[in-house]
């Protein structure tokens, strides 16, 4: 046990200790004789002069029973604050947790809003990066129906849930020293089997094995990172992806969607039914802010928001719903779609309400980094006001353009163009 934890400011612990501490020293007349006389006796035998003013003979009596009043009251708020944490905190943290360590997380993690964002990949890994800056109630929930390169490897051989997106959503939230950072997202490259696996993808899988369960194997590797806030898969059910495309062709299978020349019509999953997990469930219902993207549209963010349970709970949650809009196209995934067509996807999808705002760049990058995407596929995505406001979707447009050599948003103008909503807005 860590002692120290027990004085840390606000744990709301040591305001009982002192108070039974305190009355044992009322009730107590035998102690340990503290400064050359009995300390016990003093402060009795003063309180008692002071009652007997007010109460005569009745004083001893009326200071013991204050004191035994005082002593259980004592073990029982204190009991009752474990109980209260313990019971808040049971499906954030291993059951086994020792409580104080509950505790402490409490107190530590009172921090900012509460902050739900949905997605995967690098979009949603980014935003997690500038959003831990000001706040430590942030939950990541992600999106498990990646099959392909270390992720589907694994789902396949050892039949878990793909780690990928998760193992990079924890990186992003990691409060520890950079080096720890690196190893989890350290990929192989010697020939054999490890070939492409990242550390992090492996030490999941791993823990998985150990703990026999998912969702226990990522907050257990939350801890290890020591993360701000907590990742949560969108569901724990093994889930595929597939698409219709407009020539009704259907595909099966996350890595198998973007095909050059396709248009996507819609996404699916299967089985349909799979639902999300409670705690997805009551991270949305205590949100301040909900985050849709930024990430791939009918990859990363759909396949979240098509789980049973999910657009249900944002729905009917009274958040700030936010949509961030994607800076550059997606080759053979959302060729040539404007911001408008990437929010009626989403709508199409969901129906209405799923968002209120859909945040948009308005600013390019430079000629040569722009090139540079376009040999790729990729083009900024343009701003069509009209159509979004027939959409119904309220608009903010700002400059949120990483000044380096990618196009993509800056985390830290990103989170802070949030944090002003939730200012305003709640």
């Amino acid at each position: 046990m860590n002692l120290p934890k027990w004085f840390f400011p606000g744990l709301g612990v040591k305001r009982w200790f002192l108070v039974i501490i305190f009355s044992f020293v009322l009730i107590s007349v035998g102690i340990t004789p503290l400064f050359g006389f009995d300390l016990s006796v003093y402060v009795t035998n003063e309180l008692i002069s002071i009652l007997n003013i007010f109460f005569g003979k009745q004083a001893n009596l009326i200071l013991k029973l204050t004191a035994l009043l005082m002593i259980l009251s004592g073990i029982s708020l204190t009991y009752y604050s474990l109980l209260k944490i313990r019971l808040e905190f049971n499906t954030h943290i291993t059951p086994h947790a020792e409580i104080l360590d509950l505790l402490y997380e409490k107190r530590r993690s009172n921090k900012g809003p509460e902050i739900v964002a949905f997605g995967g990949g690098t979009g949603l890994s980014n935003l997690l990066r500038g959003l831990k800056k000001n706040s430590d109630n942030l939950t990541a929930v992600v999106t498990v129906a990646d099959d392909g390169g270390s992720s589907g490897r694994l789902r396949n051989e050892m039949g878990i849930l793909p780690p990928g997106d998760i193992r990079n959503c924890l990186v992003a939230l990691a409060d520890r020293e950079p080096l720890m950072e690196k190893l989890f997202q350290h990929r192989f490259e010697s020939e054999g089997g490890l070939e492409g696996h990242s550390f992090g993808n492996l030490y999941i899988a791993a823990m998985t094995e150990v703990l026999g369960d998912f969702e226990e194997a990522v907050r257990a590797s939350s801890k290890v990172l020591a993360i701000k806030g907590k990742v949560l898969p969108a569901t724990n059910e093994d889930i595929k992806l597939g698409a219709v495309y407009h020539d009704q062709e259907k595909r099966m299978g996350e890595s198998a969607i973007p095909v050059y020349d396709k248009e996507i019509n819609k996404v699916f999953l299967y089985p349909e039914n799979a639902s999300t997990t409670p705690e997805v469930r009551e991270s949305i219902r205590k949100a301040d802010v909900i985050i849709i993207g930024p990430g791939s549209l009918y990859t990363s963010i759909l396949p979240n928001l098509l789980v049973k349970g999910i657009t249900e709970e944002i729905k009917n949650t009274d958040a700030l719903k936010l949509y961030v809009c994607n800076v550059m196209t997606q080759p053979d995934e959302t060729d040539n779609y404007t911001a408008a067509d990437h929010a009626k996807a989403i709508i199409d999808h969901c129906g209405p309400g799923i968002f209120d705002y859909i945040i948009v760049n308005n600013r390019q990058g430079t000629k040569e980094l722009q090139k540079k995407y376009e040999a790729e596929g990729a083009y900024p995505v343009k701003i069509d006001h009209q159509r979004l406001k027939d959409l119904g979707v309220k608009i903010i447009e700002a400059d949120l353009l990483k000044k380096n050599s990618y196009l993509r948003h800056d985390p830290d103008e990103l989170a802070q163009l949030i944090y002003e909503l939730n200012k305003k807005y709640n």
